[in-house]
């Protein structure tokens, strides 16, 4: 169990790199776009419906999958250090 207990801790510690990598290479949202959507409104309604098929898109889902992996890595490596002390 041992064994087990360092792999799940070494997964982990991976998974915080790979979470912190992502979140880093996050482009930010202009403050352009987010003006120009409050004067027209209708203007960006194509990009809305594709907005997941462009770049800072496909990141952002990936930043959501890093982090779910993550906050299940964490209640897994908690449950494991403490029950097998």
């Amino acid at each position: 169990m041992e064994v087990f207990k360092k792999v799940l801790i070494v997964v982990y510690i991976i998974s915080c790199v790979v979470l912190i990598l992502i979140t880093t290479f996050q482009a930010k949202d202009s403050e352009q776009s987010i003006e120009d959507t409050y004067e027209n409104p209708h203007a960006n309604k194509y990009f809305e419906k594709n907005k997941s098929r462009t770049k800072s898109g496909r990141v952002q889902k990936r930043t959501i999958i890093a982090g779910i992996i993550f906050v299940v890595l964490t209640l897994a490596t908690t449950i494991v250090c403490y029950l097998y002390k």
